[in-house]
């Protein structure tokens, strides 16, 4: 059918219809399009967050922790940075 068949037979506001649900659904996948492409940038950068965190929780500390009281290692030694 062509459109002036359907215009014919249907009318205008059937017509109408047509084409207003038809760009309703352009327009909707053209609106979903960026929040698709945004929902993926999204997920690589918690994916490379997710990976930065677990190596740096998982990874032992390069120097002591405790700075405030003797380390284990320094026997005899005074404890530095100690204020009290």
């Amino acid at each position: 059918m062509s459109i002036f068949e359907v215009l014919a037979r249907y009318g205008t506001l059937a017509l109408l219809r047509f084409a207003a649900a038809l760009l309703l659904f352009l327009a909707l996948h053209l609106i979903r399009i960026p929040l698709v492409l945004a929902a993926a940038v999204l997920a690589v950068a918690l994916g490379r967050l997710d990976r930065y965190a677990t190596r740096q929780a998982s990874t032992s500390p390069r120097r002591p922790v405790n700075d405030f009281y003797p380390h284990t290692n320094t026997v005899g030694e005074e404890a530095f940075r100690v204020h009290a």
